[in-house]
């Protein structure tokens, strides 16, 4: 005899679909599927805010890129492309896929009290590119992570020189060297965790904006929102804070061109960090303090800050080459008869033309460095 199954709850008198979440007319299927536009309204705060506009940048690159670099779509749909706009106005931001989004606010850690390494660091949202974008993501992370340190001792720098103490500004620029010493040491994990070729085939493609892109000359139409196509740039490393702030402590003056994309990526940036930009370029010069304080203590620690720069520059330049211009021509040397007509080579994810604007910069940092009087 076949034993019988247990029950596992008193048997009811009649069954209800209802309670079941089952359509007497539908069945299984799900009655109207289509929801309701998402509501920026049940947002609560600054935090949730800035990981919605991260899971919506997100959804937004994987729409538009999703056929390709050759077939990227033209409009938006109003169901992503109204959430967005007003999650992005709320916040100041773009609405497109910034550094604020892909790494200052995806990350976290696997074990909150374990080390700052990337073995305990988890990306939160994910596109196409693998360990590779996954390690792209989170070497970012600690070097935003290692320019913690230097970040705080601008803001004592700044103190001290309104206070005219040498030997706290001594130490503040002692912590601003090692800080940036340390984002190089950390930047070259890149070259371990991250395939050149997977970058520039699959990840940079991801990161691509729709303003000086060939791929997307007149932009891209946010339905709902302007009939006409909206511009904006792709992700870059200038749209992170950390190199322009310690630019704007140590005084460094770049050319034209470079200030104008410079600035022009501080609209891609949370605002009040742009306002901190602001703040620290309106302060008191440093350069002016040293130069006439006779501390030349500080002179050599001031001139150590900017060697150190230029070193993280050079290092970021043979980056770059590797991963974009190295790779780029990898990729032309696979399909010589088809080249692609859409990704110059030499253009950074922001549109920008990558090599040159970095040698100026690192030149203008080498410029800086400060030669006391005879």
């Amino acid at each position: 005899m076949e034993p019988q199954r247990p029950s596992l709850k008193p048997a009811a008198a009649s069954l209800s679909l209802g309670q079941y979440h089952i359509s007497e007319e539908y069945g299984f299927l799900l009655q109207n599927p289509l929801m309701p536009l998402l509501d920026c309204r049940f947002l609560k705060g600054h935090r949730e805010r800035r990981l919605a506009h991260l899971v919506l940048a997100a959804i937004t690159m994987g729409f538009v890129w999703q056929e390709g670099e050759t077939q990227p779509q033209k409009v938006l749909p109003r169901s992503l492309a109204i959430p967005f706009v007003e999650v992005s106005r709320n916040l100041g931001l773009p609405p497109i896929l910034v550094h604020s989004d892909l790494v200052l606010t995806n990350w976290t850690k696997r074990n909150p009290e374990g080390p700052w390494e990337i073995s305990n660091l988890e990306t939160i949202v994910s596109f196409p590119g693998g360990e590779s974008l996954r390690a792209f993501i989170l070497v970012t992370v600690l070097v935003e992570k290692a320019a913690a340190p230097g970040i705080k001792a601008l803001v004592q720098g700044v103190d001290a020189v309104l206070q005219h103490s040498q030997d706290t500004l001594l130490q503040a620029l002692q912590q601003v060297r090692l800080s940036i010493q340390d984002i190089t040491r950390t930047l070259a994990q890149m070259h371990d965790y991250v395939d050149p070729d997977i970058f520039y085939t699959v990840i940079r493609l991801f990161l691509s904006g729709w303003k000086d892109n060939p791929a997307m000359p007149v932009g891209l139409v946010y339905e709902g929102v302007a009939t006409e196509p909206l511009r904006y740039s792709g992700g870059s490393a200038a749209q992170s804070s950390v190199l322009q702030a310690f630019d704007e402590f140590l005084g460094i003056q770049h050319c034209k061109g470079s200030v104008g994309f410079l600035h022009r990526m501080r609209d891609y940036m949370p605002p009040s960090h742009k306002a901190f930009l602001e703040d620290l370029h309106s302060a008191p010069s440093l350069r002016d303090h040293i130069l006439t304080s006779g501390a030349g203590s500080c002179l050599i620690a001031y001139n150590q800050c900017v060697e150190a720069l230029v070193e993280l520059r050079s290092y970021h330049i043979n980056v770059v080459a590797r991963y974009i211009i190295s790779a780029a021509a990898k990729a032309r040397s696979r399909m010589p008869s088809h080249p692609s007509p859409h990704a110059p080579e030499d253009r950074g994810t922001g549109g920008t033309a990558v090599l040159s604007f970095l040698k100026s910069v690192r030149e203008k940092t080498v410029e800086a460095i400060l030669h006391p009087c005879a």
